[in-house]
């Protein structure tokens, strides 16, 4: 079985997105996958300085929670990012958190095309909100999930829950009225079909 560690970037703890982390959870751990949720509401992370303090195999000099959840990182086989669409992207919450990844980073003689060090290899997948649902509604988000986590630190992309017409982002969480909790229950179920799933 795996180790899944979801990290929820949503401001509202029973929002659209805490509700879509909720049925992909359920979804996992009826797997079997053991699961946890870091929320980056109760978790502060900061964006990075770009100070270069942490070269190589040094924690970081910021005095948030970022240094605590480096070992949950490390230990995890896939990381889930979890996230409200702002501005058409990722949270801030999210981003700043991806940011600090510059610090578990070591030193590689030899870099893949397009990277200047190495990182663990970690599987990953996206799950997002959105109260709108055009066609184009996730493609910056999509974008730089796949060129920062994907193409750059190297992780394999599992696969993504997009879920949008949520309701009015002045309104109350309508995530209930869509088809987008099953589709993240069967997502977390069937992740790794070599456990029973059959994604």
């Amino acid at each position: 079985m795996k180790k899944i560690l979801v990290i929820q970037g949503g401001g509202r703890a029973e929002g659209n997105t805490a509700q879509l982390v909720n049925s992909f959870v359920a979804g996992a751990e009826e797997s079997g996958h053991s699961v946890e949720v870091i929320s980056l509401l109760k978790n502060e992370v900061k964006g990075c300085l770009g100070c270069n303090a942490c070269r190589y195999g040094k924690p970081c000099i910021q005095k948030d929670a970022f240094n605590d959840l480096v070992p949950k990182i490390k230990d995890a086989d896939c990381i889930v990012f979890a996230s409200p669409l702002y501005f058409w992207t990722v949270s801030a919450r999210i981003k700043a958190f991806i940011e600090r990844f510059y610090c578990i980073a070591e030193e590689d003689p030899g870099p893949p095309l397009g990277r200047y060090e190495k990182y663990p290899i970690k599987d990953c997948t996206l799950l997002m909100t959105s109260a709108d649902d055009f066609f184009w509604t996730f493609e910056q988000a999509v974008s730089y999930y796949q060129f920062a986590l994907v193409n750059y630190i190297g992780f394999h992309d599992r696969g993504m829950v997009l879920a949008g017409g949520c309701g009015d982002t002045n309104g109350r969480p309508q995530i209930d009225r869509t088809v987008h909790l099953q589709e993240a229950y069967e997502f977390g179920k069937n992740i790794y079909p070599q456990y029973g799933g059959k994604l």
